[in-house]
């Protein structure tokens, strides 16, 4: 795996029309499905009108969590075309969820197909796309006299607290750099009664 990923850090926005249906796209960075189903929720809400919402997203850095869903249109003629503009900007942790206002033509399988591929592609051309540090997760136990040295490491390689636990025994969890993970782990075994609990 590389140690470094893909993805986009600000929701954008953009509206395609073809013969009367409008498709209203919209592009977000997202970290669970949690926060997908969120966005697709308050989405419905907005436009309780719209004929479809249709989506797609990837997930997380292995390839294999993605959706894509046509919510009604012709099988693969949205959730497709919209996950392969994700994907030819070869981005991940990221969504987007097109609306469409039907309006009164039908535009057949082919039509449908490149509006939600040029509306999707409209949104996430008007995101910077960013690169991202791949992060490795560990929890370490250390004695609280030890407490200085062991953040002086955890500062010096770049690393993200997620918890910390004070008590007689520290609990520590943090993300380190892939890149980096190997030396924080070595500068920390010189730490005295440090162990490490838990790799993710």
């Amino acid at each position: 795996m590389e140690n470094y990923y893909h993805t986009i850090e600000k929701p954008s926005e953009a509206e395609y029309k073809d013969r009367g249906s409008k498709f209203l796209a919209y592009a977000f960075p997202i970290y669970t499905i949690d926060d997908f189903k969120k966005r697709l929720k308050e989405l419905k809400e907005a436009h309780p009108k719209a004929a479809h919402h249709c989506f797609a997203y990837r997930l997380g850095l292995d390839h294999t969590n993605f959706r894509a869903n046509d919510d009604g249109e012709p099988s693969g003629s949205a959730g497709k075309p919209i996950l392969g503009q994700i994907d030819s900007k070869k981005i991940t942790n990221a969504a987007v969820i097109v609306v469409r206002y039907f309006g009164g033509t039908l535009l057949g399988v082919p039509g449908l197909i490149n509006a939600y591929k040029t509306a999707s592609s409209f949104a996430l051309q008007l995101t910077p796309i960013v690169q991202k540090p791949v992060l490795e997760r560990y929890t370490i136990s250390f004695d609280y006299t030890q407490q200085n040295e062991v953040m002086r490491v955890i500062k010096q390689y770049r690393c993200e607290t997620v918890s910390f636990e004070q008590q007689l025994f520290c609990m520590l969890t943090f993300d380190v750099p892939k890149e980096n993970a190997v030396t924080t782990l070595q500068m920390l075994g010189s730490v005295q009664n440090l162990e490490v609990v838990s790799p993710r």
